[in-house]
């Protein structure tokens, strides 16, 4: 294929991209983990499924950076995962070093690569991508509103007993606890939520999708989310390799938009092949401005905290 994805690290998450990478033919897939064997096993594994699957993508798995080289997009999901009582913030020392050392590696071997970036916690390893890679804010990219947008759009369905195909929702601001849910953007076949879900059943639906990740660590006990994250990022990766201009709510760098100023937020963009090709600024009442600026003060608290370590 003319077109290659590398994802870095081959564990749930990593390995689950790759097979839906594969799997919608977008791309041949290089998968790449410091353990020894594990990309390996794991592309000879989803290799061998292709028969079945029916798609020709090619899959190689490396130890090695040397094969993601001239990569159109790079995943970055490595990192430590959540363990229960592990907040996104824990997460910050350990993931920070390991960014840091896979994007140089990544933009070493592939300089103009568009990268989405997985790994927790998602806003504050968006900041350590860019500074790391030194590409242009457009082609570093965090996947996060794909995913709460994901979790919302399931939960209406399910209050509403109507098909996931039907609803469309958008969820605003970092990836965690202070993300902004808006119902009055979320719709099922373009009639608005709150025109067919009682206020009181809307916030609990809200309450659950900021807690969606946190609800799956609990009940895992031993690991976290990795089936829809996966899916969010591939639909990214889709909507760049095949240049299709779609609007999702992704972590980008603002620049003065919503009144934000250097800052990954997750807002409305338009996905193609330079990456984002447009940050879309939609009208927001008083309280949703007043939660989108909580939830980017939680963010800034995270850099702030990233600077701290050095």
């Amino acid at each position: 294929m003319d077109k290659k994805i590398t994802v870095i690290g081959a564990g749930n998450v990593g390995a689950t991209t790759a097979q839906r990478l594969a799997e919608k033919e977008l791309c041949d897939v290089v998968l790449v983990d410091i353990a020894e064997g594990l990309p390996q096993g794991k592309a000879l594994d989803l290799a061998e499924a292709a028969p079945i699957e029916k798609h020709d993508a090619h899959l190689i798995g490396s130890n090695s950076y040397d094969v993601s080289a001239n990569s159109d997009v790079v995943i970055i999901t490595a990192g430590i995962p959540r363990k229960p009582g592990m907040s996104r913030d824990d997460l910050l020392k350990t993931n920070k070093n390991i960014i840091k050392q896979v994007t140089a590696a990544v933009a070493e071997k592939s300089r103009n690569a568009i990268l989405i970036i997985v790994s927790n916690p998602l806003d504050a390893m968006c900041h350590v991508a860019f500074e790391t890679s030194g590409f242009p804010k457009q082609r570093v990219i965090g996947m996060a509103g794909v995913l709460d947008s994901a979790r919302f759009r399931s939960f209406i369905a399910k209050e509403l007993d109507v098909s996931v195909e039907n609803t469309h929702a958008f969820v605003l601001g970092g990836h965690g606890d202070t993300m902004v849910p808006l119902p009055r953007y979320s719709t099922v076949a373009g009639i608005p939520i709150t025109e067919l879900i009682p206020k009181d059943r809307i916030d609990a639906l809200v309450e659950r999708t900021r807690n969606g990740g946190g609800e799956i660590v609990s009940l895992l006990k031993t690991g976290s989310a990795f089936y829809a994250p996966a899916s969010a990022a591939a639909e990214m990766a889709e909507a760049i390799i095949k240049d299709k201009k779609k609007i999702l709510p992704c972590a980008a760098y603002l620049e003065g938009e919503y009144g934000i100023n250097g800052l990954f937020m997750g807002v409305p963009v338009k996905l193609g092949k330079k990456g984002i090709e447009q940050i879309i600024q939609i009208k927001l009442t008083k309280e949703e401005h007043a939660a989108l600026g909580r939830s980017a003060a939680a963010v800034q608290k995270l850099v702030d905290d990233l600077k701290k370590l050095g």
